[in-house]
Order: structure tokens, then C-alpha cells, then sequence
């Protein structure tokens, strides 16, 4: 801690809010939160009367959950310690002072707090004046983040740096004495990889499904034209994921295992996200026009848009948007490579992909902490009517497949049609293992998702293939 000669007490440390106390913007965080309130849009036209004025209204509108903020852990017990040891803790931000007084309230140990008023806007410059005014020129010690600190550095008698760049430390280092420096937590490319949420493209195998069921696995421009369309729903969805992990900031951070995600937990920064996005979007149109099925991209990034922003939280709604959503990877699969999908198909993974969706609604109301999901539209007494509807879809789906291999028109593409009854119980077998581990609580990932990581998943399918194959390939004696 930094004591001026002659002195007995420490300097007073100030400490700024957003991306220093909180590893994450409090006023992006209140936008994100609010998407879906018209009032928060009219809102930001207020940015003409002045960045203080539109932190006022926001923090109006969404008042921020102090509890459910991404703090930093180390910065905190550093600031508990000092308080201990009978340091003047102020709380110093540009963020509103409703912002600030939430947050003050809820840690319990700052004595006071400066911050934006809705007119004035204390960043920068302005902050050094009112610190600089309150405590005299070199009489209080900073702890900031970014360049904007700078100018209250210059005025410092002393810094607390805490997660910035090495070039950053070292321009602080030449205005003040460095009192601690915080490092960053974790690699940022790890975690932007991880907001990409690449486990889940395995989904979007699906686009392969109609080259598969209309023997065209020779076709080597139709396998080119499903790269392109793999490669832009890959993008596409994971600029949805990270919209929706944006959208869902308050609901992920209150979340057993969500509350980890890159920006839920204040790794990687909302704004860093919608840039993310933007690049994500334009890589996914250009590898769609690629591939010739540019408007089934279009649907389906209009479509998860859409469920994250307002389905999700309309009962049964979000269920069939889901079901949906994989539905449209078939058909984006079957324009691209030129072999549509048939009326079986579309029958058999309309039921299918149904109870699918309902898994993943029941998984997670199964491991929810309370009575209703944050965003959902369920309760915990709907789980056993949920879990009926998917069992019922998964059967459903069943029966079509036993119908599609007894069809005449199959059995002619077929050596030995009748090998293609081994599929049935297969997928039988499958579907109620994934009900089942539902049932017991294990499904704790997308189905699909689960599916890849389940070696018996693999069994059943390496099983399904050699079936078809069989059936292909293998006549048996009549």
C-alpha cells in the first residue's frame, strides 16, 4: 500500500467499476439484458444528450443484479484486506451512480462512492478533477484498467493495475508507483475459442444426412458443395451462440455451470463479442453463397435469432422452433448438394428432432436450482408432461422408420431390404437410452452433442452403418 512520508495512514484507494472491479461493463451488460425492451432502444437515442445522461436511463430501466456481477476475485480480496487493515476504500466510476450505489450496497465495504450523476460523465479527465478535488494532487491511490486511467494516474499518489496490457503497466509505471498489478485470468484466445462453442458444430453433420440416405456418398461435387454449407452453418451458429450468451449474461451468471462461459464470467468483454459476431455472420454468407443454399442459412440464422431473443421463453414454442432449427440443417443439406429431402425423411426427423428438443428442455429443468428457468416459460411440475410428449415423439418417429423400410419403393434400392430391419431397434434402443439418461440426470449437453461423446452412441451407429452397408451391398438367399 502506498504512505506518504510522515503519514501513518494509507492513501485512500479508489477503485474503478467497470472492467476492474467488474470484469465486465455494467452499461453493456444492462443493453444486453434489455434487447428485448422496446423502451431500452427508444433509450439510446438519449446518447445526444450526452453519455451521462444515457447511463442514467439505462440504469433506469435495467437496473443491474450486483449479486450476479462477474467480480474480480483477487482484486476483491486485496480490497477486503486492506479494509481490514483500515484503509479508506472509495468506490470511483463512470458508471451511473444508481450503478454504483447497487454495487457499494452489495459489497458492504466502501466509505463512499463517486460517479456519473446524469450530467456529468466521470471518465478520463473528469474523474481525475473530481478525485484530484476531493483529495488533493498525489493523495489518493488508483486502481484502474484501461488507457483512459491514464489521466488519473498523472494525478496519483500511487496504482493498482489490474488486468491490463504489459505496455499499459508500463506507461502506468512511468506516472506513479505501481502498488499491485492483477493480471489478466487465462489465455483470451482459449476463451474466444470457446465462445465459438465448436463441440456444438458436431449438429451440423446434419447437412449430411440427404447425401447419405440418396446413395450419393460417391458424388464428389455434391461432398464439396456440403463442406460449404457445414463451413456456413458452423459460423452462423456460433454467432448465434455468442448472441445468445450475450442475450442470457444475467440468466448465465446465475447458473450452476453457465456462469463459466467466456462472457457470462467477464473473460471476454460484450463488446469483443458483437465484433466476433459481425466477422462471424459475413464468413458464414460468403461460404453460403458457396454452396448455393444461401437462403436456408439466411432462414436458419433469422430463426436461432429469433429463438434467442423471444421463443425461448414462450412454452412449447421454443420446443418446436428447436425441432425446428435442426430440421432446416436437412433441408440446407439437401439443396446444397442437389438430393432434396424426401417426404420420409421429413416425416421420420420431423418426430425425431422433436423429442430431441424436449431432452434438451427437460435436462435442463431437471437441473435448474429453482421452481421456474430463467427465460423459460416452464415450471418443475411440467417436467412429467414434457418428459410424455418426448417419449411419445421418440416412438412416433420409430414407427415412421419401420413404415419407410417395408416401403416397396425402398426395398428396390436395396440387396437385402430386410436387413434394414436392424435399424429399428437400433434406433429404438438409442432413443430410449438418451429418455433414460435424461430420467437419471446425465444429460447435461444438447443431445446430439451428448450422443458424440457417448461411446455407446458410437456403437449404435458404427451397428446402423454396417446395417446399411449390408443391406447395400450384401443379397441374401431367397
Amino acid at each position: 500500500m502506498t504512505i506518504f512520508e510522515g503519514q501513518t495512514r494509507p492513501l485512500p484507494l479508489c477503485v474503478d467499476l467497470d472492467g476492474t472491479l467488474v470484469r465486465s461493463d455494467t452499461l453493456v451488460d444492462s443493453l444486453a439484458a434489455g434487447v428485448r425492451n422496446w423502451r431500452i432502444w427508444w433509450a439510446l437515442l438519449g446518447i445526444f444528450g450526452g453519455r451521462a445522461a444515457l447511463k442514467r436511463r439505462i440504469a433506469e430501466l435495467e437496473p443491474v443484479e450486483a449479486a450476479s456481477l462477474p467480480y474480480n476475485a483477487e482484486l476483491l480480496e486485496y480490497l477486503r484486506g486492506e479494509k481490514a487493515r483500515g484503509r479508506m476504500l472509495v468506490l470511483a466510476t463512470a458508471a451511473d451512480r444508481r450503478t454504483a450505489d447497487a454495487v457499494a450496497a452489495h459489497l458492504e465495504f466502501f466509505d463512499s462512492v463517486i460517479a456519473s450523476d446524469g450530467v456529468r460523465n466521470l471518465r478520463g479527465q473528469h474523474k481525475a478533477n473530481a478525485l484530484v478535488e476531493r483529495f488533493g494532487e498525489k493523495g489518493f491511490v488508483y486502481a484502474g484498467n484501461d488507457r483512459s486511467d491514464l489521466h488519473i494516474w498523472g494525478s496519483a499518489g500511487g496504482a493498482v493495475i489490474v488486468s491490463a496490457s504489459p505496455s499499459l503497466v508500463a506507461r502506468a509505471g512511468r506516472l506513479t508507483d505501481v502498488e499491485r498489478h492483477i493480471k489478466p485470468d487465462g489465455s483470451r484466445l482459449r476463451a474466444m475459442l470457446r465462445a465459438l462453442r465448436p463441440h456444438q458444430w458436431v449438429k451440423n453433420l446434419l447437412v449430411l444426412v440427404p447425401l447419405a440416405t440418396a446413395h450419393a456418398l460417391r458424388d464428389a461435387s455434391a461432398w464439396i458443395s456440403a463442406g460449404w454449407i457445414f463451413a456456413a452453418f458452423c459460423a452462423t451458429a456460433s454467432a448465434i451462440y455468442i448472441v445468445n450468451d450475450l442475450s442470457d449474461l444475467r440468466a448465465d451468471r446465475l447458473h450452476i455451470r453457465k456462469r463459466n462461459r467466456p462472457f457470462a464470467s467477464g473473460v471476454l468483454s460484450p463488446a469483443l463479442g458483437l465484433t466476433m459476431t459481425l466477422a462471424l455472420l459475413l464468413a458464414g454468407s460468403t461460404f453460403a453463397a458457396r454452396s448455393g443454399a444461401g437462403i436456408w442459412v439466411a432462414l436458419y440464422a433469422a430463426t436461432s435469432l429469433s429463438y434467442s431473443l423471444f421463443f425461448k421463453e414462450f412454452p412449447l414454442v421454443d420446443i418446436f422452433v428447436l425441432a425446428g432449427l435442426y430440421t432446416l440443417r436437412l433441408f440446407a443439406g439437401g439443396e446444397a448438394t442437389g438430393h432434396l429431402v424426401s417426404l420420409w425423411l421429413l416425416a421420420f426427423s420431423s418426430f425425431f428432432f422433436l423429442s430431441l428438443a424436449l431432452v434438451k428442455r427437460v435436462s435442463e429443468m431437471m437441473t435448474k436450482s429453482r421452481g421456474r428457468a430463467a427465460r423459460r416459460g416452464y415450471e418443475a411440475a411440467d417436467v412429467p408432461i414434457l418428459q410424455a410428449m418426448g417419449v411419445a415423439s421418440a416412438f412416433t418417429a420409430i414407427v415412421i422408420l419401420a413404415l419407410f423400410v417395408q416401403d416397396e419403393a425402398v426395398s428396390r434400392l436395396y440387396a437385402s431390404p430386410v436387413l434394414l430391419w436392424l435399424i429399428v431397434p437400433l434406433m429404438l434402443f438409442w432413443l430410449c437410452r438418451i429418455w433414460l439418461s435424461t430420467a437419471r440426470g446425465y444429460m447435461h449437453d444438447d443431445p446430439i452433442v451428448y450422443a458424440a461423446k457417448d461411446w455407446v452412441s458410437w456403437l449404435v451407429s458404427l451397428a446402423i452403418f454396417g446395417a446399411l452397408a449390408a443391406a447395400k451391398d450384401f443379397p441374401l438367399g431367397r
